[in-house]
């Protein structure tokens, strides 16, 4: 199955909490579009880690972690995935 929109959106989407990859979605995916997904789940989260959030504004920190939270954790189950099926990344 193709990646449906920017590969970009949906490593957004996943830092949102709007999408979780797990093992049955990424059956879908062919090992090309995985490394594409596993390539923009990193540059966003360079991108996050980039920002300007000034020491004082928490929620801003907190909701920045959480987004880091959640593409460390989808990038852990993107590889487990693909070391388990033996798919080079």
């Amino acid at each position: 199955m193709a990646i449906s929109g920017s590969p970009a959106k949906l490593a957004r989407d996943i830092a949102d909490g709007y999408l979780s990859l797990t093992p049955p979605v990424l059956k879908q995916y062919t090992p090309a579009e995985l490394k594409t997904i596993l390539n923009h789940i990193a540059l966003v989260g360079r991108d996050l880690r980039q920002e300007k959030i000034s020491i004082e504004d928490v929620p801003a920190i907190k909701n920045r972690n959480m987004k880091l939270s959640r593409l460390n954790q989808n990038s852990t189950v993107l590889r487990a995935f693909c070391k388990k099926h033996r798919i080079p990344i």
